[in-house]
């Protein structure tokens, strides 16, 4: 049987949190590895998980709800690429 090719996973989430713990709650979340923040309003926050399976991928999320002061974390979307469909700047060419 052919080896599967390597895969990018890649998923947005909301993460919603007390209002007080905002500030130390997104300063959390940038300190993490494969974690990008990309939008902060009324004590939601979108971000963009990347890893090399589902599993790590859920397993950030988990991390995520674990942080003190986050009250939901709920997986929004998530996309899988195989590598060598990826550009060096990590996006997937288009032409």
């Amino acid at each position: 049987m052919p080896e599967k090719a390597n895969r990018h996973y890649i998923s947005s989430a909301v993460i919603v949190v007390r209002p007080e713990a905002e500030e130390r709650v997104v300063r959390d979340l940038m300190a993490m590895e494969r974690v990008e923040v990309h939008a902060i309003q009324g004590g939601k926050i979108v971000v963009v998980i990347e890893g090399a399976s589902s599993g790590e991928l859920g397993a950030s999320l988990a991390a995520i709800s674990a942080i003190d002061g986050v009250v939901a974390a709920n997986m929004v979307f998530e996309h899988s690429e195989n590598v060598e469909a990826m550009s060096d700047d990590r996006r997937i060419d288009a032409a």
